[in-house]
């Protein structure tokens, strides 16, 4: 399988078909496109050929960076994806030099819990009903998450 590779606006129709397919609620061509081209971001995605396979986005703050999201088509999931993008998050906040990386995650969403949980991140609170439930189901809980990346500095 192919490493992860950093997309630019010209991958921004595969990467809108890929959030469409697969999420409930998906980002907007609007929100994909600056995405690409803000300099406080990074889009890595892997490919099987032509095929977008799974993306993932994340934010450089001025201390921490934010993986706002992953995706996997739903034919290549549990494949390890998710897991290689993550890596490459990671890599990329730690290369930035941030202190932490933060995510949000639903609290149903299992797979995606346990991914975080096996590389690191630990729970750090809840948002009470952030997400809206799907097919009329109640609203569900974002699960706030972060793992440590560098030392904290110290002060004199």
């Amino acid at each position: 399988m192919p490493e992860p590779i950093r997309l630019a606006r010209a991958d921004l129709s595969a990467l809108l078909a890929l959030e469409r397919a697969g999420q409930p609620y998906p980002w907007s061509e609007h929100q994909l496109a600056a995405a690409l081209e803000d300099e406080a971001a990074r889009v890595w995605g892997i490919r099987d050929g032509e095929a977008l396979l799974g993306q993932a986005i994340v934010y450089r703050l001025p201390f921490e960076a934010e993986l706002q999201a992953i995706t996997v088509s739903p034919q290549a999931r549990r494949l390890g994806l998710a897991r290689r993008l993550l890596a490459e998050v990671i890599a990329t906040a730690k290369g930035w030099e941030s202190e932490r990386l933060l995510l949000e995650v639903r609290a149903g969403n299992a797979p995606a819990l346990a991914l975080y949980r096996a590389a690191g991140f630990s729970e750090d609170g809840r948002r009470r009903g952030y997400y809206p439930g799907e097919a009329g189901a109640p609203r569900e809980d974002a699960v706030l998450m972060s793992l440590a990346l560098a030392p904290a500095k110290e002060t004199a």
